[in-house]
């Protein structure tokens, strides 16, 4: 079978279209329309469902796209053995929680770098449910999500991890680390945009015990509104990745809260239907190592 064919095969089932397949092949749509027909012919069964102009992917279909997925990553594997001198080098487009965006670049991203030089990120800050519009309609490579565990088959788990958060206050306001929660909700509080991340996931516990809070600021900024809290500006929730260095160097600390718990998982995601490209493994490996370093 021929490598193009698969290629061009890869392309329509990715972006779910004749048309964009054919941009970004740089074919004509007729060539495409007569790739796919050329394969469905060879293997006597269609791999496209093409209804009111629409283009979706047959059961059948389904299988020979991991199929197609492994003997391009072969051929990819080939032919950087073949050029081992070559650079890796590519775009990749994630979407993310605003929160992981700074906790993503900081401190070693030039690591990333200096290994990946020839790689380029768009980082896009988004809801987890942006995040998932675009990564359906192929806007995106990968989601970093921080939100409940997600399980669904549509997405494949390149890597994840639990997340613990904390109320926190600095080190010089409130006089106990215990406080009830009806009473901490009426302290002042500096939080991230309303519905987003880990912020929705608190307010929908506190919605449980029929508590609400009315923050006096709400900033995507997660570093930002740990230096407040340092400043005694007010009290927050944040994940520890955030405040973990303030909290060991003792500039703010944890609020024992008795009863509140919030499952919060760290995930990278990418759909079913996507190639693993090789420059998608390269960030996949920072992040893992960055995992492996902050814990």
């Amino acid at each position: 079978m021929d490598i193009k064919n698969l290629e061009t095969f890869i392309q329509v089932a990715e972006l779910s279209s004749f048309t964009k397949a054919a941009e970004r092949t740089g074919y004509s749509q007729s060539t495409v329309s007569f790739q796919i027909r050329q394969m469905e012919k060879s293997l006597g069964f269609p791999l496209f469902e093409r209804v009111n102009h629409t283009v979706s992917l047959t059961g059948m279909g389904r299988e020979v796209l991991e199929y197609a997925h492994r003997v391009r990553r072969l051929t990819q594997e080939l032919e950087r053995q073949l050029n081992r001198e070559q650079p890796l080098d590519g775009h990749i487009r994630i979407a993310m929680a605003d929160s992981l965006c700074s906790w993503l670049l900081r401190d070693d991203f030039g690591a990333f770098r200096e290994r990946f030089p020839g790689i380029t990120l768009k980082i896009i800050s988004a809801s987890t449910e942006e995040m998932f519009r675009l990564l359906n309609q192929n806007e995106v490579d990968m989601v970093y999500t921080l939100d409940n565990h997600i399980y669904d088959r549509t997405y494949r788990i390149a890597g994840e991890e639990k997340v613990t958060s904390h109320f926190v206050a600095g080190t010089g306001s409130l006089g106990e680390e215990k406080v009830p929660l009806e009473e901490l909700v009426r302290l002042p509080f500096l939080l991230t945009e309303k519905g987003m991340s880990y912020r929705r996931l608190m307010d929908e516990k506190l919605a449980s015990f029929s508590l609400e809070i009315q923050p006096v600021l709400e900033t995507g900024n997660a570093d930002l509104i740990c230096r407040l809290v340092e400043q005694g500006m007010g009290v927050s929730f944040l994940p520890d990745y955030v405040t973990r260095k303030a909290v060991k160097e003792g500039r703010i600390r944890y609020l024992a809260i008795d009863g509140f718990d919030i499952d919060i998982w760290r995930q990278l995601l990418y759909h079913r239907d996507k190639w693993v490209s090789p420059q998608m493994e390269a960030v996949t490996w920072y992040l893992s190592e960055k995992h492996r370093r902050r814990t």
